[in-house]
């Protein structure tokens, strides 16, 4: 599977959050402020994991009915894994 621009944007977008964040700690901005904003990183990795899982699976069914197999329901389950895992 090769990874397109949108999952590599957003994970440059995160590592500026992360940036940010490490900013703020050096200028020792206030508690509430960091947490809020690595609670905005967490959301923004998950989503990022979303749209890995969902690509992949979309790319795994599509080469499924190309080739005439009947494992989509399997696929379907190692993304639910997948996705639960992260959590």
């Amino acid at each position: 599977m090769t990874y397109d621009n949108q999952v590599k944007n957003r994970l440059k977008r995160i590592e500026g959050q992360v940036r940010g964040v490490l900013k703020m700690m050096d200028e020792q901005k206030d508690c509430k402020e960091v947490v809020a904003q690595l609670s905005a990183i967490r959301s923004a990795v998950d989503r990022a994991i979303a749209v890995v899982v969902s690509t992949n699976l979309e790319h795994c069914i599509r080469k499924d009915i190309e080739t005439g197999s009947l494992e989509s329901e399997k696929l379907i389950q190692e993304a639910v894994e997948l996705l639960v895992k992260s959590r």
